[in-house]
């Protein structure tokens, strides 16, 4: 019976440590520009703001949950 009120509660602490992070809201540092979603509408926006700095150092970082 101990084992398994053990296991319950790590259960719930998971759950909401899941539901905190992906609803606990996102911030960035002051002076950073707020994050951005990408779809399909904000892709030519990228791609200009990308190409407009062309002297300077770029990386663009995609990571997928997959």
């Amino acid at each position: 019976m101990k084992r398994r009120n053990v296991l319950f509660g790590l259960a719930a602490v998971g759950i909401l440590g899941a539901l905190f992070y992906l609803y606990g809201g996102h911030q960035t540092p002051s002076g950073q520009r707020p994050l951005a979603d990408l779809d399909s509408r904000s892709l030519s926006g990228l791609e200009n703001e990308f190409n407009s700095s062309c002297s300077q150092v770029r990386l663009l970082v995609l990571l997928s949950p997959t």
